[in-house]
């Protein structure tokens, strides 16, 4: 009993230090939060197809000209309800593997052998469960394909074309996160900075919102600004003296954006006259 008590305890241990340890477990926790702050796309392949003109001769010719504006918002709808039960799943069955982890804990580090060897039973279909749990978490870390449920391209487009296999999955993109070392304001312009998680080669245009800020962090009736950048960095001119001033960073909006609820903002104050006046006369 006790080299049987030895031997499957050694295995939950096992089981806890390596799929279920804390460090596991964080490294999902925030994979989890970053896909939470990203942004989510409809991806439609293939890209072109090849189609006969009235004169039957055969051009290539983008998908999105062919595909049904009406049908494809309603395929929108479907990726962003994938996208929110997705999210929602991935965050249940993180709570239900911290679950997990403190159970286990308690059978080995509470139990008797007596006790432990009892429930050994209940103990395997826990380890089972959570195997599963594990599998599904990280199948689910990775956007999925979605079911073409209506026909999204008319057979009259077409004039006697064979319908391409249109298939559509769910892509994303990292979300635009300010440099604070790198972002600041001086007497009445602004240096903005933002980066991605994977570092973009090719930055793609985004959108850079200036909001004035009354008192506290109130947005001052009346007062704000959009500019959109083709790059990471922007310089905001035009600025009051001695205000603080609310930034954010979003990507700029496309028609196969199915989904996105964070963008990341930085509030920086400008100098005044007399702020300038004193790093003059301490440069001096």
């Amino acid at each position: 009993s006790w080299e049987t008590y030895l031997e499957r305890r050694s295995l939950v241990l096992q089981f806890l230090h390596s799929n279920l340890s804390p460090h596991h477990l964080q490294h999902h926790q925030n994979k989890a939060e970053l896909l939470k702050k990203c942004y989510f796309y409809l991806e439609v392949e293939p890209k072109h197809v090849n189609v006969r003109d009235q004169n039957h001769v055969m051009h290539r010719t983008d998908i999105f000209q062919l595909i049904d504006p009406f049908q494809f918002q309603r395929m929108k709808k479907v990726g962003k309800n994938q996208t929110e039960i997705q999210l929602s799943l991935l965050t249940e069955l993180l709570e239900q593997l911290e679950r997990g982890r403190e159970e286990l804990s308690y059978y080995v580090e509470t139990c008797d052998m007596v006790t432990f060897l009892s429930r050994w039973d209940l103990i395997v279909q826990r380890l089972s469960q959570l195997s599963e749990f594990m599998e599904t978490l990280l199948s689910l870390q990775m956007p999925g394909k979605l079911y073409v449920k209506h026909r999204l391209v008319s057979h009259a487009d077409l004039r006697g074309t064979r319908l391409p296999n249109i298939r559509l999955s769910l892509c994303i993109k990292m979300p635009l996160i300010f440099d604070r070392d790198e972002s600041f304001a001086q007497k009445d312009w602004a240096t903005l900075k933002w980066f991605t998680e994977n570092q973009e080669s090719h930055p793609e245009p985004c959108e850079l919102h200036c909001k004035l800020l009354a008192n506290g962090n109130q947005i001052e009736e009346g007062y704000g600004r959009i500019q959109t950048v083709f790059s990471n960095t922007c310089v905001v001119q035009g600025l009051q003296p001695g205000r603080s001033y609310e930034f954010t960073v979003r990507r700029s909006d496309t028609h196969t954006r199915v989904w996105e609820k964070w963008h990341d903002s930085i509030i920086l104050k400008t100098k005044t006259n007399a702020v300038e006046d004193a790093d003059s006369s301490a440069c001096a």
